[in-house]
């Protein structure tokens, strides 16, 4: 499996997801413009504590969506899952 593919298969969490939005800036409307999964969907996943529980195109769009705008996801490492906003590249 690529590395890709294997990102992608790793569990995305209700916490990760409103602490990327936060990060970002984001509201959940901008969320859902940008990941193009609906606004009603981002409502009923993100209440819900623990691995999100949705089809993994859902999973992989708003995961995909996030690390685009810079978003790195921490895995579980003893201290729990995380993000944080990755370091702009210098030029």
């Amino acid at each position: 499996m690529n590395a890709v593919a294997a990102d992608e298969d790793s569990q995305l969490t209700s916490d990760q997801v409103r602490a990327a939005r936060a990060l970002l800036q984001w509201d959940q409307k901008k969320l859902a413009e940008k990941s193009g999964v609906s606004l009603a969907t981002i409502k009923r996943l993100e209440p819900v504590s623990g691995p999100i529980k949705a089809n993994r195109v859902t999973i992989a769009a708003l995961k995909r969506c996030l690390q685009e705008a810079g978003i790195e996801f921490i895995d579980e490492n003893g201290g729990g899952v995380g993000v944080r906003l990755r370091s702009p590249k210098k030029l």
